[in-house]
């Protein structure tokens, strides 16, 4: 969906929007840093993000696999910044397909910084001039398919800017001139480079009004973090400093936490004003950095840290491609990220089934994991283990809220309506029944419930008690037997071999989730059926020992050993309770 879009649809339902700015880390950890931090951001609900594209072009192949990421895989709108330095037009088309068959469809078009080392921007041979130049190559290559952004400067641009006095009238309205012939050439939107003074932000904005731009002004802010960056930034960019700023950070300046609770209040009063002026969306530059970006939004009142707004239980796509996707099977609750590699290259989404895993469109198995995920599943889940009891501790542990990282999740934790029946994951796993995935039963809860509600307010919720779990054979059989006396309970077993046992039949689709909102069919975006479990099955199998026993060293041969038995010899288990009013899903484990 474009940018323009989102905010337009913000401004009709009376919403603001915001958004976040991010840029390129130099390492591979870094990256896998970064994208931690902007999954925590983004459930926070941002109308898109935008990915920088480094001065001379030098992180161009980053740049494009982080918004392919954030696209794809974070599941947020997200917008690539593009440059004209460095860039023949060649280079520039190469860049704007990749994105397009990513199902990007927003650019931020500049002419971008020289490469480091350089002083101006020289045109390179086969290459354009100005962010217009390559506006007019967008528009006359891809017609309609990108949204345009491009930038505005409140200041003029820091070229038109000589000494400290600022830009001369004449060549802010020549900047001013040719951001309409910008806007003129197809742009649609407008983001401001960074201000401290809102007076001369909202000036600009008048400016640009009086000469005939129509669309959006987003203005960037920039929370300050440290001193010394701010400095360096704010020259590099010609920025002025008001003198109450410079006043109230000069005695301060060596204090850095100090420094970033005057900058989220100073950003959030600047916001302030702009929301005030009629202005209804917003830019962070988040600089990478989580805490100051969102501490103004807290205190906007924009976002509230306990009340996470879901419009689907899972994350809905962004791509352009597979917005209609609208059911999924639950097997993948925890491990959204695994579901959407392995189904990158589907054309089509068939009510949550997999249809035939052996497509050669559907992704292999794989196990991603950030470092920061790896090295917290090392340190709670690399003990040694003697005895499948240890096991049980570990998963029994998890459930406790002790351990904040499970091998078969990429979530946090316990999820919020996990939590509501933690007690009882506890005993059963202290049975010997390692629950991985579960969610406990809804009737009519209102569809703004912090811990199950999901779809924005106005609606009701509803689900089915669900229980997926490995167990040994012999207590499967046990269960087997106690579920006759619970006709409400429907399973799906099977061992890693594929030897399966069921009471459902085996083209059965069962809907565990679904929705009542005003105006609208019953959404129903979770299901259980039995030949999305066959493929799940194989992804869950494979954690005991590619995302379980790897975490070992290599002398510790005895706990791989029995984490490679109890894959060998255990089933896994899906269990639904189909009476959501008055069931008991967790009856059938006593006595066993």
């Amino acid at each position: 969906m474009k940018v323009i879009e989102k905010i337009q649809q913000a401004a009709a339902d009376g919403r603001t929007a915001f958004s976040f700015e991010y840029f390129p880390p130099k390492t591979e950890e870094g990256v896998e840093n970064l994208f931690e931090r902007m999954d925590r951001m983004v459930a926070h609900g941002p109308s898109f993000c935008d990915i920088t594209w480094g001065a001379g072009g030098s992180t161009a192949d980053l740049t494009l696999d982080i918004a392919n990421r954030m696209q794809n895989m974070v599941c947020v709108e997200s917008m690539m910044h593009l440059t004209c330095t460095n860039m023949p037009v060649e280079k520039i088309d190469h860049a704007l397909e990749t994105i397009k068959s990513n199902g990007i469809q927003n650019v931020l078009a500049l002419r971008g910084d020289p490469p480091h080392g350089q002083d101006k921007f020289v045109q390179v041979e086969g290459g354009f001039a100005c962010a217009l130049d390559l506006v007019k190559h967008i528009r006359a290559k891809y017609g309609d398919y990108f949204g345009i952004t491009v930038a505005g400067y409140p200041e003029a641009h820091p070229d038109a800017i000589q000494g400290e006095g600022g830009a001369t009238p004449e060549a802010y309205n020549n900047d001013l001139a040719y951001l309409k012939r910008k806007v003129d050439a197809g742009a649609d939107l407008i983001v401001t480079q960074l201000f401290y003074d809102t007076d001369i932000f909202l000036k600009f904005v008048d400016d640009c009004r009086q000469i005939g731009i129509t669309c959006p002004i987003v203005p960037g802010i920039m929370p300050i973090n440290n001193y010394k960056g701010f400095i360096r930034m704010t020259g590099f960019c010609k920025t002025k400093i008001p003198a109450e700023i410079t006043d109230a950070l000069e005695p301060i300046k060596e204090n850095e936490e100090a420094v970033k609770e005057y900058g989220v209040h100073l950003g959030t009063e600047m916001c302030k004003k702009i929301l005030a002026s009629g202005i209804k969306t917003l830019h962070l530059y988040t600089l990478n950095m989580e805490k100051s970006a969102i501490e103004i939004l807290k205190r906007l009142g924009l976002i509230e840290e306990f009340k996470v707004s879901r419009p689907l239980p899972w994350r809905p796509p962004t791509n352009v491609f597979r917005v209609k996707e609208d059911v999924r099977p639950i097997f993948w609750a925890n491990r959204p990220k695994s579901y959407i590699r392995r189904t990158l290259g589907w054309d089509q989404y068939p009510h949550g089934r997999w249809g035939d895993s052996r497509n050669p469109s559907y992704g292999a198995l794989t196990d991603h994991q950030t470092r920061g995920r790896g090295k917290k599943l090392q340190e709670e889940w690399a003990v040694p283990l003697k005895s499948v009891e240890d096991i049980s501790e570990r998963f029994t542990n998890f459930c406790r809220g002790k351990l904040t990282s499970s091998p078969w999740s990429e979530l946090d934790g316990l999820q919020p309506e996990t939590k509501i029946i933690d007690d009882q994951l506890v005993k059963i796993n202290q049975k010997g029944f390692l629950t991985i995935n579960s969610q406990p039963a809804v009737n009519g809860e209102k569809s703004d419930s912090p811990t199950v509600g999901w779809g924005g307010p106005g609606g009701y919720v509803y689900q089915k008690a669900y229980l997926e779990f490995f167990c040994a054979k012999e207590k499967l059989d046990q269960l087997v037997e106690k579920i006759k006396a619970f006709p409400s309970l429907t399973f799906i077993a099977v061992n890693k071999y594929g030897v399966s046992a069921s009471n459902i039949p085996a083209n059965a689709v069962n809907a565990v989730t679904w929705g009542v909102f005003p105006g609208k069919e019953i959404i129903q975006p979770t299901v259980v059926d039995s030949g999305s479990f066959m493929v799940w099955k194989d992804e869950a199998f494979e954690i005991w020992t590619a995302g379980w026993a790897c975490l070992f060293p290599e002398e510790d041969s005895s706990s791989k050993e029995l984490l490679k038995k109890v894959q060998d010899n255990y089933y896994l288990v899906s269990l639904v309770d189909n009476d959501y009013i008055h069931g008991d899903l967790f009856a059938a484990f006593k006595e066993i």
